[in-house]
C-alpha cells in the first residue's frame, strides 16, 4: 500500500477486489452517475454481476484509494485480454490482424478507473493507474472512455494513450467510445 497526503492507495487481486465489493461499486455508481455516462442503479447493479467473474481471472489486478479516513475515493481494475477477447470485435472500424493479436499477456484492459467528485484534481486517478500498472509487463494498454468526457480524454491523452479507432461497448445503441491504446514498452 501506497501512501500520500492521506491518500491511502492498494493494489489488490481478484479475491481482495471482491472481498472490497463494495468500495469499488460505491466509487463507480457516483462516477458514472454523472453525465455522459448517467448510469441508473440498475446499470450499477449490471456491471456488479459481472464483477466476481471479472476478478476470477487469474491476472486480474485492482487499486483501491481512501482517504484518510478509510472512505473509499478511488478506483480502476482490469485484466489482461484473452485471445479470444471481443473488445476488438466493437471497433466500428476494424483494424489489423498484428493490432488484434491477444496472447494473454500482450494487452492489458482497463477496464474502469474512477473517482469520485470531491477528490478529483488530486493526482488521485494519476495514482491509481501507476499502482495498477506498476509491473504489469504487457506491451500495452487498451481502454474505452467516452468522448463527450473531454477530462478523462485529456488525461489519458497526456498520459500517453493515443485513439485507435471507435466502438460501442455494450452493442448496438450503446454510446459510441473512443477506443485508446498506451504502448508499455
Amino acid at each position: 500500500m501506497t501512501q500520500h497526503g492521506a491518500i491511502a492507495i492498494e493494489r489488490m487481486d481478484g479475491a481482495a477486489a471482491v472481498r472490497a465489493e463494495g468500495a469499488f461499486k460505491l466509487i463507480y455508481a457516483e462516477a458514472f452517475a454523472e453525465p455522459p455516462y448517467n448510469e441508473t442503479a440498475d446499470d450499477v447493479a449490471a456491471a456488479f454481476r459481472r464483477f466476481p467473474a471479472q476478478a476470477r481471472n487469474r491476472a486480474f489486478r485492482a487499486a483501491l484509494a481512501r482517504a484518510e479516513d478509510g472512505e473509499p475515493i478511488g478506483m480502476a481494475y482490469g485484466h489482461p485480454l484473452r485471445p479470444d477477447a471481443v473488445w476488438w470485435d466493437e471497433l466500428i472500424e476494424p483494424v489489423t490482424d498484428d493490432m488484434r493479436r491477444e496472447d494473454g499477456q500482450r494487452t492489458f484492459g482497463l477496464m474502469e478507473l474512477a473517482v469520485r467528485g470531491p477528490w478529483r484534481g488530486r493526482g488521485v486517478a494519476r495514482r491509481l493507474h501507476h499502482t495498477l500498472l506498476d509491473g504489469l509487463g504487457a506491451e500495452r494498454v487498451l481502454l474505452n472512455v467516452h468522448p463527450a468526457n473531454q477530462v478523462a480524454s485529456a488525461v489519458y491523452r497526456a498520459w500517453g494513450y493515443r485513439k485507435i479507432g471507435e466502438a460501442r461497448p455494450g452493442g448496438e445503441g450503446a454510446d459510441l467510445h473512443d477506443v485508446m491504446l498506451l504502448d508499455m514498452r
